[in-house]
């Protein structure tokens, strides 16, 4: 087989094994996410939903976010954004739950809706919200996503994990909730200072005064000392080199 045809097969082979690749990877790289993807238990959060736009002749022009109820969030707040306008539903969860304080609780926010404004093909938009106190006695908390495209077509972004642990079709954003660090916590410090041990003083103005007041005056003795003994050796230098002066001229 002549040496062209040869590189015409294997440049073909490679081409089709990248676009199949690409075919592969960009799907992945389209879902609707959140950003950060993970938040302290009990701590408050910013999350934004980070939605792209998937299709070529069509922009996004709604995005519902759908709030859990069976761990419903007490306080939401949404950041505008900028073209779109922004509606949090509020009422009635499915049935009442208790919240980690022992409440009850049956109302909360349902679902924020932004709208009017459009995502263009080969773009994405990111839409934030603040939250919390987040449960302490859960893992992670699913926002079920629907995506509206200016065609009339909608994209559901809610399926569960697969069980045998690969990536869904249009998996739904979660965020993973970790436990607390404990940097709050008694004897913490949020500038990364060592702490103090329990049970001591902090030192009174006075003493610190003292303190400076000492160190300046053995700063002040040890400079005299130094001073000292070097026109002592500047002396001794004198002499000598006057000495050796007359010997030569001798």
């Amino acid at each position: 087989m002549a040496l062209s045809a040869i590189t015409r097969r294997a440049a073909t082979v490679t081409a089709g094994a990248l676009a199949l690749t690409l075919g592969l990877a960009l799907p992945a790289l389209a879902h609707v996410t959140i950003n950060p993807g993970t938040a302290e238990k009990g701590g408050w959060t910013k999350i934004a939903f980070r939605v792209p736009n998937e299709r070529d002749d069509a922009s996004t022009t709604k995005v519902e976010v759908d709030f859990p109820t069976d761990h419903p969030l007490p306080f939401v707040s949404v950041r505008p954004v900028p073209g779109w306008e922004v509606k949090l539903t509020q009422g009635k969860l499915p049935k009442p739950v208790v919240d980690d304080d022992g409440d009850k609780v049956t109302e909360s926010v349902l679902k924020i809706t932004w709208s009017g404004g459009k995502i263009d093909p080969g773009q994405f938009q990111e839409f934030e919200a603040s939250v919390g106190p987040l449960p302490t006695n859960v893992d992670s908390l699913q926002f079920p996503t629907t995506q509206t495209y200016s065609s009339g077509e909608t994209v559901k972004w809610a399926d569960a994990p697969k069980a045998d642990g690969s990536e869904a079709e249009h998996p739904v954003p979660t965020l993973q909730l970790v436990a607390a660090s404990g940097d709050d916590a008694a004897g913490g410090h949020h500038d990364g200072g060592t702490p103090m041990p329990a049970g001591s003083a902090a030192p009174s103005v006075a003493a610190v005064r003292e303190d400076a007041h000492s160190s300046e005056s053995d700063s002040d003795g040890t400079a005299r000392l130094l001073a000292g003994i070097g026109i002592v050796v500047g002396i001794a230098g004198t002499a000598v080199g006057v000495a050796g002066l007359r010997r030569s001229r001798a």
